[in-house]
């Protein structure tokens, strides 16, 4: 009879410990849609980083920022030319429509049409380093890759899974054309007192064109990208006081000039349907007006190619 009591307390104990399990998932998943709901994008502002680490993985991000604010003189092997992510991601990744990183956790694994592929974010990183930064892919289980990461994932920290941030992206512009006559004299006098005459960038101001720019396999290379992040962004001083019209003449000026090649990129856009501005030649697609592209340095590393499959057919 003994046995049967403790046989009987076992299963007592098993089923509260079940029911228990089933209040603590329901109360998560309560939780998680209760965060979800109170998540507001208009007031949302991402955590400030320590700048005294006291745990690794504070440490972790604080590297990562760094990474990101200082990426050519800390990863010269791998950044090209004279941008750093900062260039583009301004005030450290947190200005809105200027492609902002925070948040982004939330929104990868995602499919991105240009891969044609659902991609991880240590891939959507090295996209950054191949085509914008004209440089080569990082390892992705490398120390630097994982602290980067860790940056991405502590200014992402609540934004529910799925959700977006205010001015995420760059801002879409109205259908405009831009002329590179006009943009040219615009640019002279809007933005060569911080790029130069040469667009080659002065001091910390990154070039726009040449070597050591982004390549043409670059969002930025597309003139309605460019225009909308010259639009909400530029002048650094005087931001917001272009005209879209003027925006898309600078844009055009700028991505009709020489520029990296990015290898591999008669593989964009698979399936088709690239957009009309890309600056060269994917399925489907001709480019109007390419600009001359230069050769760069170790091209076989500039490729990030789409996540293989273990299985074997």
């Amino acid at each position: 009879m003994a046995s049967v009591g403790v046989a009987i307390a076992c299963a007592a104990l098993v089923a509260c410990t079940i029911q228990e399990a089933g209040r603590t998932d329901s109360t998560t998943a309560t939780t998680q849609r209760t965060s979800a709901r109170a998540y507001n994008p208009e007031i949302w502002q991402p955590p400030v980083v320590d700048s005294t680490p006291d745990d690794p993985l504070e440490a972790s991000v604080y590297r990562g920022l760094a990474l990101i604010t200082h990426t050519h003189d800390s990863l010269p092997a791998y950044a090209g030319g004279s941008l750093v992510c900062t260039s583009c991601h301004l005030d450290e990744g947190r200005r809105p429509n200027a492609a902002p990183l925070m948040g982004v956790m939330a929104r990868f694994p995602k499919f991105i049409d240009r891969a044609g592929a659902v991609v991880p974010i240590e891939d959507r990183v090295n996209y950054c380093f191949t085509r914008s930064l004209s440089g080569s892919k990082l390892p992705s289980d490398s120390r630097e890759m994982q602290d980067i990461v860790a940056y991405l994932a502590y200014i992402s920290k609540g934004v529910p899974t799925g959700e977006h941030v205010r001015g995420e992206g760059f801002a879409t512009m109205p259908k405009l054309f831009g002329d590179p006559g006009t943009g040219k004299k615009l640019f002279t006098e809007n933005c060569t007192r911080c790029h130069g005459n040469d667009g080659a960038g002065i001091g910390p101001a990154p070039a726009l064109w040449g070597a050591k720019s982004f390549s043409i396999g670059a969002s930025m290379a597309r003139v309605e990208r460019a225009a909308s992040f010259i639009r909400h962004n530029m002048p650094f001083d005087k931001p917001g006081s272009l005209t879209d019209q003027q925006s898309y003449d600078i844009a055009a000026y700028i991505t009709s000039m020489p520029r990296p090649d990015q290898p591999g990129k008669e593989t964009d856009w698979p399936t088709g349907g690239a957009p009309s501005d890309v600056p060269y030649d994917t399925k489907g697609h001709k480019a109007l007006h390419p600009p001359k592209v230069l050769v760069r340095a170790n091209p076989a590393n500039a490729i990030v190619g789409n996540p293989p499959s273990v299985i074997r057919k």
